[in-house]
């Protein structure tokens, strides 16, 4: 496809856009993440129970969700810069209140903010994306994008468990009010607006129905849409009981955890690296269909090797290969959900990314449920992921009925 705002930009410009847009994205899955390898300090410092430490994990999802449903049809009426930079600052002042709460009840309110203030870095760049390149470049890009949005919250605990080695857990919440800084500075500095005035999309309710209509009228963007929520609901699963399962069952020091993240963190870089090559040569829709494949056979040995008492040994293999085709899923879903969308990215960009936290803060709670004493729960929930994506695929999407991408 040629003519694309992208395809004019220098090989540095572009790479610059790309790179802020990165670091925009990841805002979200850091602010969400970051601090898991601190939830027993978290548990230990108000009193409470490994329940209510999880509920602060599904907080932030809500508030996640709920800003990207605003964001992103606002960035269609109004361009996407301004509600980039009034978000990013909402978050920064959200991640100081989280520094200074004095009870959970008070981190609890301010972890809604502040997942809300991250919201609009994913779905907005996202819908920056679309702006500048359609097509295989389109692919290429959003894989680009991916590698951020994909191996953030997988690096994110790493990162984490390594500040908290020298600062507490409050001091995580001051790093990423740190970050947001820093990311309003490169915003300002070398971003430009990608929505120029005559293709927003002013006007009332009315239009956001449209836009939202166009949207969900679409059966290719519900079917991926219900595919990105398993997979990303399924990596949640792993992510908000990782902490507990391996330092509490397994007794991992927080070096030993970090590891164990960062063998996930490269298996989610190479699927990400992977898919827009695979992608461009096979069609993203069967690379959908290998991907989902793998996560059924890696959730289902995590539960069957955890029963045969292999301990860790069976359970990080198998978790590897589940963020591997994690990875290698979420460009080919955002590509095929805003292929046919270049009117509606910021809508369609906040749909999907929505639906992901909305799964993720279920997910939560209902692993949240079971005592975690085993991998067998989050397994089974992985693999229930897993299942419904492969299904979606087959049902809904229907990959032989899906045009091919130029």
């Amino acid at each position: 496809m040629t003519g694309s705002p992208g395809d004019g930009l220098s090989r540095g410009r572009r790479f610059s856009t790309l790179l802020v847009l990165g670091l925009l994205a990841g805002l979200g899955p850091f602010t969400i993440d970051l601090y898991l390898p601190a939830f027993p300090a978290v548990k230990d410092a108000f009193a409470t129970t490994d329940a209510v430490v999880q509920l602060t994990l599904s907080a932030t999802t809500l508030g996640f969700a709920l800003g990207q449903l605003v964001m992103g049809p606002l960035s269609d009426r109004v361009g996407r810069r301004r509600p980039l930079l009034v978000a990013t600052g909402v978050h920064v002042a959200a991640s100081v209140g989280v520094a200074l709460a004095p009870d959970i009840g008070t981190l609890l309110l301010l972890r809604i903010v502040q997942g809300f203030g991250a919201a609009a870095g994913t779905a907005v760049a996202i819908a920056m994306v679309r702006d500048l390149f359609g097509g295989r470049r389109l692919t290429t890009a959003l894989s680009r994008l991916a590698l951020v949005i994909g191996i953030a919250p997988i690096a994110a605990p790493v990162i984490g468990s390594w500040l908290l080695a020298v600062l507490d857990w409050r001091g995580l919440f001051w790093v990423l009010a740190g970050y947001a800084v820093a990311v309003i500075g490169l915003q300002l500095v070398f971003l430009r607006e990608t929505l120029p005035p005559h293709l927003r999309r002013g006007g009332g309710p009315a239009t956001l129905a449209r836009q939202y209509r166009a949207v969900l009228s679409d059966r290719v963007f519900v079917g991926v849409a219900i595919i990105g929520a398993s997979v990303f609901g399924g990596m949640f699963a792993y992510l908000s009981t990782s902490s507990l399962l391996l330092q509490e069952v397994y007794g991992f020091t927080p070096g030993q955890f970090a590891l164990v993240f960062a063998i996930c963190s490269v298996a989610v870089l190479v699927g990400t690296q992977s898919a827009a090559a695979a992608a461009n040569r096979w069609g993203a829709q069967w690379v959908l269909a290998a991907s989902t494949a793998v996560l059924v056979v890696a959730a289902a040995l995590i539960v069957v090797l955890d029963v045969a008492g292999l301990g860790v040994a069976g359970l990080v293999p198998p978790l590897a290969l589940y963020a591997f085709a994690f990875g290698l899923s979420m460009p080919c879903v955002q590509t095929l959900a805003l292929q046919s969308h270049s009117r509606e990215a910021g809508t369609a960009a906040s749909l999907l990314g929505a639906l992901n936290m909305s799964i993720a803060g279920l997910v939560s709670p209902l692993v949240g449920l079971f005592r975690v004493e085993s991998a067998v729960p989050m397994g089974a929930i992985m693999l229930a992921c897993g299942a419904l994506a492969a299904t979606s695929l087959w049902l809904v999407v229907r990959p032989r009925r899906v045009p091919p991408i130029d």
